[in-house]
């Protein structure tokens, strides 16, 4: 059995983020420059309010071409304000089970309502090997 770890013991902590006001196009050559699908957006207090992933940009995208209107926009126009979490203090076995039971392959992580770090299932599978090493 996984001795109980918490979350940030394997949090990856340097994210890329974005502020609200970031233009959207600046964002998707942040995703294609760092070849990543979503970054959460910040604000000032370094709160999380909300995310913005490659489909929130296709849409945003395909809708102004479609109706032959300007593209652009910023970022909190466009990001999901809905996000699910995970706290920093969080059991990982607990975490693999989300990431059972749902289709999310990381989850941003808040202490305190600031975000800290990100964890994924790869971080989940590094806990479980690096116990296995240690047996």
């Amino acid at each position: 059995m996984l001795r109980s770890v918490k979350v940030q013991d394997y949090m990856t902590t340097q994210l890329i983020t974005f502020k609200p006001e970031t233009d959207l196009f600046e964002a998707i050559n942040v995703f294609t420059e760092h070849n990543i699908s979503g970054a959460p957006v910040v604000d000032d207090r370094g709160e999380m309010i909300g995310m913005l992933s490659e489909v929130d940009c296709l849409k945003n995208i395909l809708s102004y071409t479609y109706h032959e209107e300007e593209k652009g926009g910023h970022v909190g126009d466009f990001m999901s304000d809905k996000v699910d979490t995970v706290n920093y203090d969080d059991d990982i076995v607990n975490l693999a089970e989300l990431f059972i039971k749902g289709p999310r392959r990381r989850f941003p992580v808040l202490k305190e309502g600031k975000l800290v770090g990100q964890i994924s299932r790869k971080d989940v599978l590094r806990a479980v090997k690096e116990f296995v090493d240690q047996q």
